[in-house]
């Protein structure tokens, strides 16, 4: 199965943006896209519906990592997942250009939160994600108690369709 990852382009911007914005003492930031799925028999398609960006209020200090959220994040991105049902895929960026990677602290941090996410919609992949300034990387889990996949492509949508209709053509 290939996994295809859709996303405005518009928001991709605003995304990168917010995750460059500092903050007082974590050094990156996190946010989470509730995405539609559609599985397709060989290929699921994930369709980003939005972006909520962790609260400042919401990181906690740890100088071993480069961001730590708490539970009221966590809490707080579910619940943007349960309704209407949504796949939950956290998101922060490493900068630079290129093909980003996971760090062991992205993926060993992932494999405790990730299974959560099952709790709350349980049908819906799940996932992280990590961006560069001009790609991204991710990993989706099918189930709660399954290894991740790779996300294999990901495609920016910037062109929205635009039709003009006449009196004629609406009945």
């Amino acid at each position: 199965m290939t996994v295809h990852l859709k996303i405005d382009g518009r928001l991709l911007d605003t995304v990168r943006q917010d995750l460059h914005r500092p903050h007082p003492f974590a050094h990156e930031r996190v946010g989470f896209f509730t995405a539609g799925a559609a599985d397709l028999g060989d290929r699921l398609v994930l369709l980003v519906r939005d972006y909520t960006p962790v609260a400042d209020e919401d990181y906690e200090i740890d100088h071993k990592v480069g961001a730590k959220i708490g539970s009221a994040a966590m809490r707080k991105a579910v619940q943007s997942a349960y309704r209407p049902a949504a796949a939950l895929l956290h998101v922060h960026t490493h900068g630079g250009h290129g093909k980003p990677g996971f760090s062991g602290v992205d993926l060993n941090s992932a494999k405790n939160f990730v299974p959560g996410f099952f709790e709350t919609t349980p049908r819906m992949p799940h996932g992280l994600l990590v961006l560069s300034n001009d790609a991204a990387h991710g990993l989706l889990w099918l189930a709660g108690d399954r290894p991740p996949v790779t996300i294999d492509q990901f495609q920016r949508i910037d062109a929205p369709l635009q039709c003009e209709w006449g009196p004629h053509d609406l009945a």
